[in-house]
């Protein structure tokens, strides 16, 4: 059974960090491209960071610079450490798994998904 579960979110003032975890089991973690999107009510789903089974990542334009994703695939589990955060970072968060290795950004094909975690940001 494929499991991804997110931990880490909570409340930061504007400024400041947090990093967000999301712990795989249930498949072959290190073959597959891992992201995270982020969701408010209302508005679509919006790809926030990604990274391929090789280790190349790629970020939204809103979070480049303030965003690092990575992976331990020893430990079968993704990051995002989140930096500079601003209120419009506030979202709840989710990690997704797809399937092709190496074609990993916010238009590939996700198969798996976690249940999120909420980051709120006041300013």
């Amino acid at each position: 059974q494929v499991q991804l579960v997110e931990s880490g979110g909570g409340s930061v003032q504007a400024g400041g960090s947090l990093r967000l975890s999301c712990a795989a089991s249930g498949y072959t973690y290190r073959n597959y491209c891992m992201g995270w999107f982020r969701q408010t009510p209302g508005e679509e789903r919006e790809g926030v960071a990604f990274i391929a089974s090789d280790g190349s990542t790629g970020f939204a334009d809103s979070v480049k610079g303030r965003f690092t994703i990575s992976r331990d695939n020893a430990k079968n589990t993704l990051y995002l450490q989140m930096n500079s955060l601003k209120p419009e970072d506030t979202a709840m968060y989710y990690c997704a798994a797809g399937p092709l290795m190496l074609y990993c950004s916010g238009g590939s094909p996700f198969t798996y998904w976690g249940q999120g975690t909420q980051v709120t940001v006041s300013s």
